[in-house]
C-alpha cells in the first residue's frame, strides 16, 4: 500500500530564538496532527525593538505528516 504524506504551512514565534519558535510550533501542531515526519523552515523574520535589538523571532515552516 502506498504512503500518502500531507504538508501544512505553520507560522510560529518566540522571544527566545529560532529553535524555540520551531519547537513550540511543532508542539502545538502535534496536539491535533499525528505522525509528523519533519518540517522545513522556509522563512525567518525578526521583530525589533526601538533600539534595534531582537524582540521576537518568527518562522514559517511546512510540516509534513503521514495520512493514515
Amino acid at each position: 500500500m502506498a504512503t500518502v504524506t500531507k504538508v501544512i504551512e505553520v507560522s510560529s514565534s518566540s522571544k527566545k530564538g529560532i529553535e524555540d519558535a520551531v519547537q513550540s510550533g511543532l508542539k502545538k501542531v502535534g496536539k491535533s496532527v499525528k505522525n509528523i515526519q519533519g518540517a522545513w523552515v522556509n522563512d525567518i523574520k525578526v521583530v525589533c525593538n526601538e533600539d534595534g535589538s531582537v524582540a521576537e523571532w518568527r518562522v514559517n515552516m511546512r510540516v509534513s505528516f503521514i495520512v493514515t
